[in-house]
């Protein structure tokens, strides 16, 4: 190979024909109809992030502010920080038996299996 020669190289996109809109970023729709918690059939879904495990539970289908008022009750009884987004509650650890007896408690139900 010669110093002498460059290579010609070539990446990229052509902005003239237009971009595309995204119309929706979420992969679940927010349920706008508000449920007692003995009609919810809540799930349970545990992920790693960042080494770590979140176990996550819902949907919830509950007005915001009695969800909020939930997941601070929650997290006060479990010692664990902890977010409400998209009608879904993330727990940081492991709690998944823990939280289970607490929510049964509060008159919540569960899908078969989980």
């Amino acid at each position: 190979m010669s110093r002498g020669k460059k290579l010609d190289f070539f990446v990229g996109a052509d902005i003239d024909e237009g971009w595309a809109e995204v119309t929706s970023s979420r992969k679940t729709q927010i349920a706008t109809e508000v449920l007692e918690p003995s009609k919810q059939f809540l799930l349970f879904k545990k992920e790693k992030r960042r080494g770590k495990t979140v176990t996550i539970v819902g949907e919830f289908q509950l007005a915001k502010t009695d969800a909020t008022s939930l997941l601070k009750t929650l997290k006060k009884k479990l010692g664990c920080g902890g977010i409400y987004k998209d009608g879904w509650m993330e727990m940081q650890g492991e709690l998944k038996d823990k939280l289970r007896e607490l929510l049964l408690q509060k008159g919540f139900k569960f899908r078969q299996g989980h």
